[in-house]
């Protein structure tokens, strides 16, 4: 896993690059290198995961010297295209692979590859810059473009604040989430002037002209329902997962698991026993705030009862929130996800701490097989919402300056699909649920230069879920229905049947509790008195937050949204480096 940066233009300045290198350590801690002729200059960091010699440094240059790459992420089946490119290799990286496929393939190139990546090419003799992101979005890639047609690139936009550009937020990307919390905002980023190279899409820039387009469709390549049998498509799915968790485990380094308490954690150390082994010994993470109402502990040690596994408990206590809550707000470059988030980052920390630094876990189950609540109602033909279902709003748009919430974009009901259910599947991959969560697990790992791999994101696995048809994800109120099914036949029934509980942490309880005074300061001092000011009706969230903190109201959403705007300003106002 690593950090990339480029410039393209007239005459790229060491400074800059040298200074989007340096934002970029934490990704890639190992190594760094830079390349740059008259027109181009590429930045890397490196954290050493497969091939630990200097043989995998980059900016790599092809055999002929007309080709230079920055990669950042993996391309798992490097070892079968390799076979298929035939050849001498100077190192055992898939980034010699990824470069070397591209010289063959061109463009073409991506549709062999199974993994999580971003990365650019800069052709030389073209002068000319072919840049790609994976299917879901996995691993970040963001850019802007300068008056003379200059364009910078890199894995997160601090980098690009190194290089120069000014620090504004995006206030379109601000005003939708506050008021609609939507966070899938396509190309836009938090900030002013910068974009993202969305999921599945690629990037060609030459002389000034840049040009965007898609690769990968996931809506088209689900169009058609499966009409095989139940039994025939959980033959062919449980081939694919383990094949998936094989290719996982591919890494010169030590790989860990991340676990919680429910059935996705369960499927994946199921499979972690059926690729390594029973007996296998591979470090278990978890996360806990010490409070039993929301810790999901005891499930995770029921799942290793009578196993090898060491089991880490990283704990999230309420005295580090405000530190940790702006530190992670720095790494990401906006917004988390509240205090999972945090726990989160913990749980990477623990795992640095011990040199576990590529861990898998469990993200993308919910989305393949319907697993949110609200999927009962795209079920029965009712509009699915953006969140679990609660009886508070978890929104206050009336808490918002009229002026700046007149800025926020509706989100748009997703086409594309008859069936209800993979209609808002296709929503939660592409534009909800997925980017958001995505977006925060790579900068928390990050954050602690750890690799994060998401085995059930391999793209064969939700071409084939989302093919099936409705009732076999959500059937008789159950969710997952097809995944449990399989399940059952190789987990213990106590753990196959753990509830989906939406609530993870006591956040709740802390934000009035014990970080009651944090919460008043940040809103009162921070956000209202802050340069996002005019964002806000003062007085309609100085009532609401008061009323929230003297117990009216269970839902915490919305003041932590303001605890982040409050962090933004805080950010923007010069207090956290970006």
């Amino acid at each position: 896993m690593c950090g990339i940066a480029g410039i393209l233009g007239t005459s790229p300045a060491d400074d800059r690059i040298n200074a989007m290198v340096g934002s970029l350590r934490h990704r890639g801690p190992d190594d760094r290198g830079v390349y740059r002729d008259e027109a181009c200059a590429l930045g890397h960091t490196r954290l050493r995961v497969l091939d630990l010699t200097d043989a995998g440094h980059q900016p790599m240059t092809s055999e002929d010297g007309r080709y230079r790459i920055v990669f950042n992420g993996e391309v798992f089946n490097y070892r079968e295209l390799r076979d298929e490119l035939g050849g001498e290799f100077r190192s055992a990286t898939d980034t010699e692979v990824v470069l070397r496929a591209y010289v063959r393939w061109g463009g073409a190139c991506l549709d062999r590859f199974v993994g999580m990546f971003s990365f650019a090419v800069w052709d030389a003799q073209e002068r000319r810059l072919f840049a790609a992101r994976d299917r879901f979005g996995v691993k970040p890639f963001c850019y802007a473009t300068e008056e003379d047609g200059a364009l910078l690139f890199a894995s997160e936009p601090k980098a690009l604040h190194a290089a120069g550009l000014a620090a504004e937020p995006d206030e379109v990307a601000w005003a939708t989430w506050l008021r609609f919390g939507h966070m899938g905002h396509g190309a836009r980023t938090w900030w002013a002037g910068i974009r993202d190279l969305e999921a599945g899409h690629m990037l060609t820039w030459r002389d000034g002209t840049l040009t965007v387009r898609p690769w990968y469709d996931l809506a088209a390549r689900v169009e058609d329902e499966d009409g095989r049998s139940e039994a025939e498509v959980i033959e062919e799915y449980v081939a694919l997962l383990e094949a998936s968790v094989a290719l996982r485990f591919r890494s010169d380094i030590p790989v860990g698991i991340n676990l919680s308490g429910g059935l996705d954690s369960s499927v994946l150390l199921g499979l972690v026993h059926a690729v390594e082994g029973e007996d296998s010994a591979v470090t278990a993470f978890t996360f806990s705030t010490g409070d039993d109402r929301y810790d999901e502990t005891v499930w995770v040690e029921a799942m290793l009862k009578q196993t090898n596994h060491q089991l880490v408990r990283a704990q999230l206590r309420p005295e580090e929130v405000p530190a940790l809550a702006r530190s992670v707000h720095a790494a990401a470059d906006g917004p988390g996800g509240g205090l999972p988030t945090l726990a989160y980052a913990r749980l990477f920390e623990a795992a640095s701490d011990r040199g576990v630094t590529v861990l898998l876990d469990g993200q993308g189950m919910d989305e393949q097989w319907a697993g949110y609540d609200y999927y009962a109602a795209a079920a029965s033909g009712a509009v699915a919402g953006l969140v679990q279902s609660s009886g508070d709003s978890p929104y206050r748009p009336g808490c918002l300056a009229p002026a700046f919430a007149r800025l926020a974009e509706s989100p748009a009901e997703e086409g594309g699909a008859s069936d209800g259910v993979r209609r808002v599947q296709l929503r939660d991959i592409g534009r909800t649920k997925l980017p958001r969560a995505l977006r925060y697990n790579d900068r928390v790992s990050m954050r602690a230069s750890c690799e994060l791999r998401e085995p059930f994101l391999d793209h064969r696995l939700v071409e084939l879920a989302l093919r099936q048809p409705a009732d076999r994800k959500v059937r008789a109120s159950e969710h997952k229905w097809l995944l449990r099914r399989l399940a059952r036949d190789r987990l213990p029934r106590r753990v196959v049947q753990a509830p989906k509980r939406a609530l993870q942490t006591p956040q709740r309880e802390w934000l009035r509790g014990p970080l009651r005074s944090w919460v008043e300061s940040t809103i009162d001092e921070t956000l209202l008195g802050g340069p996002h000011a005019a964002w806000f009706d003062a007085a309609a969230v100085r009532e609401a937050s008061r009323a929230f903190l003297d117990g009216r109201g269970d839902n915490s959403y919305y003041i932590w949204q303001w605890i982040e705007a409050g962090l933004s300003a805080h950010h923007v106002a010069g207090g956290v480096s970006p």
